[in-house]
């Protein structure tokens, strides 16, 4: 098991590919941290890891709000006493819509939740990290950096670009603590994100375009799964990546090549 004896952070890690990394990290030796807003959904995570994977305790927390943040990483270290893995994976895809009809408010919390969140998530695990270095992995997207004809997603894919330049910046920083910092960027996922997507009259203003048969290349237009991108996170979670950081990688079976 390449994990063992680390203890890893994943927030959203409720449902879809938080959930599977947080199995995979488990299965793998490491103590899991599973955080998120839905108590329910983070106790199923929890008790499916605890009864046949290793060990694993729930946080409860809103990651953009700080003081919430703060204290589950310190509840983290109260339990465990250190943090090697930070997989900061939550967000949402808020309200897509027209720049005129798109709201400071919808903007804002979109902003909040996505990069101030991710922001928060790192920022207090970074005093911890740096006792022996470790892996942190964010979650982008194929919108904002490789896709921009997904109208109306303006908010969402500029808090995944940013979530980019974050971890460019920070992964230079941290680098002579011996802290890694990755970020993924999947493409069409087989998850329940779209249910927190509030999509608004977006047919005036999207561009007509024809795609040819199968939108995603690798597997004729069918969506990868959250279990693929967990291989990816684990993979960038061990040492097998030691000498990656400050990079992204796109999963989405060529999905980004075809659309743009």
């Amino acid at each position: 098991m390449q994990l063992t004896n680390k203890v890893a952070l994943v927030t959203g890690a409720g449902s879809g590919i938080a959930k599977a990394t947080a199995k995979l990290f488990a299965k793998e030796g490491a103590k899991v941290a599973a955080l998120g807003h839905t108590k329910n959904e983070l106790e199923a995570t929890v008790a499916e890891i605890n009864n046949s994977y290793g060990e694993a305790i729930p946080l409860v927390a809103d990651i953009s709000n700080p003081e919430q943040m703060q204290q589950a990483t310190q509840a983290i270290i109260d339990k465990w006493g250190r943090l090697d893995i930070v997989f900061a994976n939550a967000g949402i895809n808020g309200v897509w819509a027209s720049i005129e009809e798109l709201t400071p408010e919808d903007w804002n919390k979109t902003i909040n939740v996505n990069l101030t969140g991710t922001f928060l998530t790192v920022k207090y695990a970074v005093p911890y990290l740096k006792k022996q270095g470790g892996s942190v992995i964010i979650t982008s997207s194929v919108n904002g950096t490789r896709i921009f004809s997904n109208t109306g997603a303006t908010a969402y894919s500029s808090t995944k670009a940013a979530q980019v330049a974050f971890a460019k910046m920070v992964a230079l920083e941290l680098a002579k603590h011996r802290i890694r910092v990755n970020v993924i960027c999947p493409g069409a996922i087989a998850t329940n994100i779209d249910e927190n997507t509030d999509r608004q009259d977006l047919e005036e203003i999207q561009e007509p375009v024809e795609f040819p048969e199968g939108e995603i290349p690798l597997t004729d237009g069918k969506p990868g799964t959250s279990e693929q991108v967990a291989q990816l996170v684990f993979f960038l979670a061990s040492d097998a990546s030691s000498h990656i950081t400050g990079t992204e990688v796109w999963i989405d079976g060529g999905e980004s090549l075809l659309k743009a």
